[in-house]
């Protein structure tokens, strides 16, 4: 037996004793790859021609539309029905072998449904950017090139999914668009209309963070929790930011009952493990 044969066998025997190999049963886990097809067809279902760079007129718009929908609907199911079946197994839910199925194509045909109601929120995500930048030029502009927005569109596609407790898909999605614009939001925090993240690089918005409407945060801002032991998974561990809010570069609050009252700014660089009352201003001196 040559070495490259002694290699194949040995990293077999290491595959059979510590698995970490991508199938769980019959189905396997949801493809990294697939995912980020999806993220991308998604995106330009949701922003049509800004992707493609194609020119879509009416005539047209229903036929490619209606294409693409088809074709996101049988992908989205087939990886929905793998997370699904995935957390069957584990018995976190019982949905049995076929009926997985039926469960992800409904799970499927509710977010479709929803799709223009995610614009609509977009819509007012995008005015926040324009009226919040003063850089910003035009929503064509946001669209295109800024990442806080892009992170924003991504994480209200992901956070639909989490909210039908489809396991493993919309943290493959939070982690694609992390990797592309360096913004990290667990697609379980809860975040309200007119959000703007300006430039953006560095920011970590924890799982349990609720963020009301009108909220502005800029580069390197972290939400986050003040302990990351293992036992308080589904407690609230992430700080509650209320409408209006201003927070500036480098910022960190933690903690699960900081609340940062309506209206407050909150300058660079501050630590805060505390609740701050409606319209104050925190800056370090």
């Amino acid at each position: 037996m040559n070495r490259t044969e002694k290699s194949i066998d040995s990293l077999l025997e290491n595959y059979g004793a510590y698995g970490m190999i991508n199938h769980s049963g019959e189905v396997n886990l949801p493809g990294r790859e697939s995912i980020e097809n999806i993220v991308r067809a998604l995106e330009d279902l949701l922003f049509p021609g800004y992707l493609e760079n194609l020119s879509t007129d009416q005539d047209t718009l229903r036929k490619i539309t209606g294409e693409k929908i088809n074709s996101l609907i049988s992908a989205l199911t087939c990886e929905v029905e793998k997370s699904m079946a995935f957390s069957a197994r584990l018995g976190a839910l019982n949905c049995g072998n076929k009926g997985c199925r039926a469960v992800a194509a409904l799970v499927v045909d509710e977010f479709f449904e929803e799709l223009p109601n995610i614009r609509i929120i977009l819509k007012k995500d995008l005015e926040a950017a324009v009226r919040g930048d003063p850089a910003a030029m035009s929503e064509d502009e946001v669209i295109l090139s800024y990442p806080g927005f892009q992170a924003i569109t991504v994480y209200r596609i992901a956070h639909f999914f989490w909210t039908r407790q489809v396991p493993i898909i919309p943290r493959q999605m939070s982690e694609l668009i992390h990797q592309r614009t360096g913004i990290d939001i667990h697609p379980g925090a809860v975040i309200g209309e007119s959000f703007f993240i300006d430039h953006g690089t560095g920011v970590v918005i924890g799982e349990t963070t609720v963020i009301g409407k009108n909220v502005k945060l800029y580069q390197g801002v972290t939400l986050g929790a003040l302990s990351v032991k293992k036992e308080e998974n589904g407690v609230k561990r992430h700080p509650t930011i209320e409408d209006d809010v201003t927070i500036y570069a480098n910022a960190t609050i933690l903690g699960g009952e900081t609340v940062i009252g309506k209206g407050s700014v909150i300058g660079g660089s501050v630590w805060i493990t505390q609740s701050v009352k409606a319209g104050s201003k925190v800056y370090n001196k």
